[in-house]
């Protein structure tokens, strides 16, 4: 059947796959647009450093940043860039955008003790702490500890690795809303309708079927434009064009690694059968073709040494028993 591809004992339709083709790739490419915008957005506003700074806030209860995460801040483990004589958020010239737990945890007890290496000597000052929820829990690790400095800090790096899986989900919700934003915006400048380039693409799967590999670091404008989008004179807007628009935001909300890793799957599935216009010379030759050995392709002089050796045998029958047809020996006309 014409412009049909067998996959896993089933057919599928070749102008399917190159519809998938061009939308997968577009997809993949407004995303990673999407994601280098939103990138180059977070470093400018320093969105990464900011949000771990005010989960250390509330996972040392120092919203007015005067206390433990004030000391925290001013340790050369988690923030080496800065002299370490910060008296506000104000006289913090950079902010580390990540803290490694282990590290988290020895500035925190070093902020906390007030004699260094005298383990008993840290559970009077953790006592001694004024927020009675973090001493009570501070209480806890230094009691589970049993006078193992390095089984605190296990303790602490934990709790602080949970504190910030939870920064950490509020900063992907955060990004995602914003590349969705981004994403929309892309799609209406660049009038990237999905709708429109599905229903193109299925009456015009020739236009995809140049679409190669593109790079996964950098976005390929040229193949992006050949796809069926931009606008054109008059700039109309339907009601079908902005669920276009929204179905190109959404779906860029997948990643690109997401996209390119399909993308990959598809040009690959699409290289593995015939092109639609050779299917039916394919199959009919298939069916026309026997499957026999072509003594032909064999070299001329084997195929001279088998005749010889066969007709010779024929030969030394016919002498035994000359009266008995069946050992007259080949006639050249008759011979392989």
């Amino acid at each position: 059947m014409a412009g049909m591809l067998v996959v896993g004992g089933h057919m599928l339709n070749s102008t399917v796959l190159e519809v998938a083709i061009g939308l997968v790739f577009c997809y993949a490419t407004v995303a990673l647009i999407v994601s280098s915008i939103n990138e180059a957005i977070a470093s400018v506003l320093k969105r990464r450093s900011g949000t771990l700074f005010d989960g250390i806030k509330a996972l040392l209860n120092d919203p007015n940043f005067s206390g433990l995460a004030l000391d925290v801040y001013n340790h050369a483990l988690v923030n080496p860039r800065s002299p370490g004589t910060a008296g506000s958020e104000k006289d913090l010239a950079n902010k580390p955008s990540y803290i490694e737990p282990k590290n988290f945890a020895i500035s925190f007890v070093d902020a906390v003790q007030t004699i260094p290496g005298n383990f008993k000597q840290l559970g009077e000052d953790i006592r001694a702490i004024k927020d009675p929820q973090l001493s009570q829990l501070l209480q806890g690790m230094h009691a589970r500890a049993s006078g193992d400095i390095d089984n605190l800090h296990t303790q602490l790096a934990a709790w602080f690795d949970a504190g910030m899986d939870r920064v950490s989900g509020d900063y992907k919700r955060q990004s995602q809303l914003y590349c969705f934003l981004i994403a929309l915006l892309i799609a209406v400048l660049l009038n990237i309708d999905s709708i429109h380039l599905f229903k193109t693409l299925w009456e015009h799967s020739s236009i995809a079927a140049q679409i190669g590999m593109p790079s996964t670091s950098a976005p390929d404008f040229n193949q992006l434009m050949k796809l069926p989008i931009g606008w054109e004179e008059p700039f109309n807007v339907k009601p079908f064009q902005i669920a276009g628009w929204l179905i190109t935001a959404s779906a860029t909300l997948f990643g690109g690694p997401f996209w390119f890793d399909l993308l990959q799957q598809l040009i690959r599935l699409r290289g593995t059968g015939p092109k639609p216009d050779q299917s039916n010379k394919t199959e009919s030759s298939a069916k026309a073709t026997p499957v026999i050995v072509n003594l032909a392709s064999q070299p001329a002089q084997q195929g001279t040494e088998i005749i010889g050796e066969r007709n010779a045998i024929v030969d030394l029958h016919s002498e035994l028993n000359k009266t008995d047809d069946s050992y007259r020996p080949i006639q050249p006309e008759g011979r392989w």
